[in-house]
């Protein structure tokens, strides 16, 4: 397939995996708000230091308010990850496939497009209260999702798709483990009392990882949240399985059936992969949680970088 197509489904997929993890913090953090003591309740700055935006956010706005944030992460255009500026570049790229898209992959992602728009004109209602479009989102993203599984060929061009998605999807949880563990808590003296078991569930739920993790692991301890959401080879949203799934898809697109690796892009994740199987939970802790979260964030960038020089980038 021609490398342009290959890299707007790529693209795609990220920015619909991007845009729906976007809905999701809004939603769980509007939720934790309502259980905080009142000198708390303005807990917002975390959800621009997940996207690692402060930059952009402080040379647009003068304060982290509730309603600052809100039209930030939804609606801010100048935000290139608002919820608004992330379905444009999917519906770009879908745009560009045109001839290579299902019926119902285009019309899903264009749904999409025009609900953001008809809610961005009552962007000063949902600077109160953006549950109702964020819930929109969270539909239409899933929708997009089983759509997408269910109409579309399981080619190179699938492959490529969830490549995008499963990179993107990893990145995010590394982000939001990283942002509870390392910046949330006001204090020292917070751990262990229950506004650390409060912020704790809220990142699970952030996850919609709260059910399977009470199912494996009952009682929420850091330890155990941690290693669910790094390490478990079964949940869909760990870091593990994300990257196991787009390893097994970058294997599918190069046909290496093999051991080993074909190319760089293979071969940097395939590191990445056993760096973190082989590290077990006890030694990610030892070496410092941080670190080992903002080393990983660094490496996802790195196999990015590598799928495009091995598939996209123009050779001489």
């Amino acid at each position: 397939m021609l490398s342009r197509v290959a890299e707007s489904v790529l693209w795609m997929n990220r920015y619909i995996e991007r845009l729906e993890n976007n809905a999701r913090f809004l939603d769980v953090n509007f939720n934790l708000a309502l259980d905080l003591p009142p000198e708390l309740k303005q807990q917002w700055k975390p959800l621009i230091q997940i996207s690692g935006a402060e930059e952009k956010f402080e040379e647009l706005y003068s304060e982290y308010s509730k309603a600052n944030v809100i039209s930030f992460i939804c609606f801010d255009e100048r935000n290139s990850s608002s919820i608004l500026s992330c379905i444009t570049h999917a519906r770009e790229n879908a745009r560009a496939l045109r001839s290579s898209l299902t019926k119902e992959i285009w019309e899903q992602i264009n749904s999409m497009y025009h609900t953001v728009l008809h809610y961005k004109g009552q962007d000063a209602t949902l600077r109160d209260d953006p549950r109702a479009f964020v819930d929109k989102i969270r539909q239409a993203s899933q929708l997009y999702y089983g759509i997408n599984d269910n109409t579309v060929s399981q080619n190179e061009a699938w492959h490529f798709g969830k490549v995008g998605s499963y990179l993107e999807r990893a990145d995010n949880i590394s982000r939001i483990l990283d942002v509870k563990y390392h910046i949330l808590l006001p204090s020292v003296k917070s751990v262990g009392t229950t506004l650390d078991w409060i912020q704790w569930v809220a990142l699970l739920k952030s996850a919609s990882a709260f059910n399977m993790y009470s199912r494996k692991y009952g009682e929420v301890k850091p330890y155990h949240v941690a290693e669910f959401l790094v390490l478990d080879p079964e949940f869909p949203r760990s870091i593990y399985y994300c990257l196991e799934k787009a390893n097994q898809s970058l294997h599918a697109i190069s046909e290496n059936f093999k051991s080993g690796y074909s190319n760089q892009a293979e071969k940097l994740i395939g590191m990445l992969i056993s760096e973190i199987s082989y590290s077990g939970m006890e030694d990610i802790f030892k070496k410092g949680l941080h670190e080992f979260l903002d080393l990983t964030q660094l490496k996802i960038i790195e196999v990015g970088n590598a799928i495009h020089e091995t598939y996209f980038s123009l050779k001489s």
